[in-house]
């Protein structure tokens, strides 16, 4: 197997003996590769969340609280908008094309961004320019997640998924200690410090990945069985519970900060000292979720994290009523677990249906190589949709807090219509599982395909 990446002709995981030749060293190299790009391209999806605690009157600023959360909401739309279109695209040009090509694309709106930070009197529509750009990265863990898929076998994908998708929400914490660590040492007065930082990182990025990683043939997955999941209520189910779960980690990785200076009166610096904490815990415990739901079963799992997201939403809103700054910051970290708990365990629940289904057509005589071909990529399909619409998640919550602070000048009425939302996903849950638990009788929750998902 040859260099460059694009002459490579013919790729086996499956066969062990391939495998433990040659196959495991290189599918490592591609995903740690990937998953720093996956990191980086985070980072850019994230920086708006700490560069608008710069904007401040101070500053030169002249934006408002509303406009904050309008910049916020944007950048969150795009990022989970361009998801189908970043899987779509590595499947055509490949993992060391399309990672370079969108690594450098990056470039782009991190370079506005260090001439938007110096130039406090920009039209607002050039912020938000800047912010929609900035949303590319979060389509990079569509494509990392596309990518690594192909190069592991089913028996490996589970620990490979799992690493993917920590680093990838790991790169919100990533980019808000390193927004603390500017304030610190180079105040407040200094905010084109952080996104100098990630050009850099960026064009490291490309390099790393045009000379590390590879590119496969055979990756191609026919439109028809996106279209077949869309029509799924499984599909469906899925999703809305994504949207919790994802959408609260992403949502108040971008608020967090905002609401500390407007309900608690914080200042940058002591705002980012506790905005990472949260996105950092989130992110480590979303591949234990995944743990979680294959040892005690995904519906069970994904039900008590909805349950303490409600609790927890009920303690904020009543530290908020309280000024309660410490009350209220462990609320918050709380609902960062458990997002990040949920995230694993809503996405374990989405291969048993089709894996049940897969054993049912087995067992009538049915190939079973074919079915279970059959069953991982309707999986797929539904994880690509899933991780779709739960960016959106995060857009309503942004949203939420612009009209809160808009009517009321506080983030109460949000959370309370966060909390309504959290009873209603409670619901849903509790339906699905009693689904589920007919149908696990027919495949074992812990099946590599499932690993595989919740993984994901």
């Amino acid at each position: 197997m040859s260099r460059p990446a694009s002459r490579i002709e013919s790729w086996d995981p499956e066969d062990p003996a391939f495998w433990a030749a040659a196959g495991r060293g290189i599918a490592r190299r591609n995903m740690w590769t990937s998953v720093f790009a996956e990191h980086i391209g985070f980072c850019v999806w994230s920086l708006w969340s700490v560069l608008v605690l710069f904007m401040t009157p101070k500053n030169g600023f002249a934006v408002s609280t509303a406009d904050k959360f309008l910049l916020t909401s944007l950048v969150t739309l795009v990022g989970a908008l361009v998801r189908p279109g970043y899987g779509w695209a590595v499947t055509r040009l490949g993992g060391r094309t399309w990672t370079t090509l969108s690594a450098l694309a990056m470039v782009v709106p991190a370079v506005l961004a260090l001439v938007l930070m110096g130039s406090p009197g920009a039209p607002l529509w050039a912020f938000l320019l800047c912010a929609a750009a900035s949303g590319l990265g979060g389509g990079s863990f569509a494509s990392s997640t596309t990518n690594i898929n192909f190069f592991f076998p089913e028996r490996e994908k589970g620990r490979a998924l799992g690493i993917n998708a920590g680093a990838g929400n790991g790169g919100v914490a990533t980019v808000q200690l390193i927004g603390l660590l500017v304030i610190g040492v180079a105040g407040t007065s200094h905010p084109r410090v952080l996104p100098l930082v990630f050009i850099a990182a960026l064009l490291v990025s490309a390099t790393l990945a045009w000379t590390l990683m590879d590119n496969l043939p055979g990756m191609r997955t026919a439109g028809a069985v996106y279209r077949t999941a869309l029509k799924d209520p499984h599909c469906w189910t899925i999703s809305v519970l994504y949207i919790g779960t994802f959408g609260s980690f992403i949502g108040y990785s971008f608020a967090f900060g905002l609401v500390l200076q407007n309900d608690f009166g914080r200042t940058p610096l002591q705002a980012a000292g506790l905005t990472f904490i949260g996105p950092l815990l989130g992110s480590l415990t979303r591949p234990l979720g995944g743990y979680l739901a294959d040892r005690f079963g995904a519906p069970r799992i994904t039900l008590i994290a909805f349950t303490g997201l409600a609790a927890g939403t009920a303690t904020a809103i009543g530290a908020s009523g309280a000024r309660s700054l410490p009350l209220f910051t462990v609320a918050f970290v709380v609902l960062f677990v458990l997002s990040g708990l949920g995230n694993g365990s809503t996405y374990a629940m989405i291969a048993v249906p089709y894996a049940a289904a897969a054993a049912r057509a087995v067992s009538a005589g049915g190939d079973a190589a074919g079915e279970r071909l059959a069953a991982r990529r309707r999986a797929g399909a539904v994880i690509a949709i899933a991780g779709t619409l739960g960016g959106l998640g995060g857009v309503a919550i942004n949203l939420a807090f612009r009209q809160s602070y808009q009517s009321a000048h506080t983030a109460r009425p949000a959370l309370i219509g966060f909390l309504v939302c959290y009873a209603a996903c409670v619901a849903v849950t509790a339906l699905a599982a009693r689904r589920q638990a007919a149908q696990l009788a027919a495949v074992k929750p812990a099946s590599a395909l499932g690993r595989a998902g919740a993984a994901a």
